[in-house]
Order: structure tokens, then sequence, then C-alpha cells
């Protein structure tokens, strides 16, 4: 226990670090670029968040690909930000294309964060994100979904008999659901069972 213990210690100082490192590169080349105060301290906060969001969406299952290329623009900000404060590049003079893209970044940060947290995060092969085409076997599965019929007593299928064959003769037409179940006087589904019988 004290081995898995000092193990996720040494992983969250380590991550802990890295990202302090990271968020203070980030937060230099924004300030090299213009921006500066609270604005400074926004971008690091920003690129981060889009990083977490991004992985959250590649943890989900679904919408792979909207994950992964988000994910990638976050990072290249944070890998960029990082090596450009490695010397590579002199922060006193940042030149105009970099300018250019710390001044975008909020602008790109938003859109990804609104697509990755306003999206449904099913990919096409999740069955609930297929709608159903119509065919014409909607009907049969109707069917199958209706409760069985009322289960009918002898005595009754004999009165019902008594009943059809005198208002057949009184007639001359056979008697039609709705009568037999007036002249019954029972609900329509026991009705339409005994109709099914005679």
């Amino acid at each position: 226990m004290r081995a898995h213990l000092a193990r996720i210690d040494a992983v969250l100082i380590q991550a802990v670090i890295a990202a302090a490192l990271s968020f203070a590169h980030l937060h230099d080349l924004a300030s090299a670029a213009g921006q500066h105060g609270w604005k400074a301290w926004a971008y690091p906060v920003s690129v981060d968040l889009l990083l977490v969001a991004a992985w959250r969406r590649l943890r989900s299952g679904g919408a792979k690909a909207a994950g992964w290329c988000w994910f990638l623009v976050a990072l290249t900000a944070s890998l960029g930000a990082n090596v450009a404060s490695a010397g590579l590049l002199d922060l006193g003079a940042v030149p105009a294309w970099l300018r250019i893209l710390v001044a975008g970044w909020p602008a790109v940060a938003f859109l990804g964060g609104t697509l990755l947290a306003h999206t449904t995060g099913r990919s096409t092969g999740d069955p609930a994100a297929v709608v159903p085409e119509p065919n014409t076997s909607e009907p049969d599965a109707q069917q199958a979904i209706l409760p069985a019929p009322p289960p009918v007593p002898a005595a009754l299928v004999n009165h019902a008999r008594k009943v059809a064959a005198e208002h057949h003769a009184r007639t001359g037409a056979a008697i039609d659901t709705p009568t037999l179940r007036a002249r019954l006087g029972v609900p329509a589904p026991l009705a339409e069972a005994i109709a099914a019988q005679l």
C-alpha cells in the first residue's frame, strides 16, 4: 500500500511541477506578445482548460476526431510556448506572426471549448445517435407490442353465437363487432376477442 501511495505521490508531484512550468512559459510568452496583467495569466488557463476538455472527450468514447483535433491544437500551443521560452525566441522582440497567433488564441479556444462542451460526443456507430428509417415492418412491430386478447369464457362465446344468429335472422347480415359489443355489454377488447371466435 505504501509503495502504491508513494507512486501516486511521485506522479502527482511530477504533474504539478510540469503544469507549473508550462503555465509559466505560456504566461511569459503571452506577456512578451503584448498581453499584460490578467490577460497574460488567462492564456495558460485557457490552454490547459482546452486540453482537459479535449481529454475528457477522448475518454468519453464518442466523437474522438473532434477530441483529437482540439487536444492537438491545445498541445501545440502548450509545447510551442515551452519551446519558444527555452531561449530559441528572443522574448524582447517577438515576431509579428507570433503576436497574431497569441492575439487570435482566445477565439480559437472559445470555438474549441464550445464545440467540445455542446456536442453530444456520440459517434456515428452509436445506435442511439442513428435515426431509424421508416420501413414496412413497423406495423408488425406495433402488433407485437399489443397485449394478448383477453381469455373468453366458453359460456360467453356460446351466448354470443346465439346473439349473432338472432341478428343474422333478423337483418340478413352478419353481426359486426360494435353491435356485438353493444348487445353483450362488454369492453371493446373482449368484444373483438369474441368476434374472432364466432
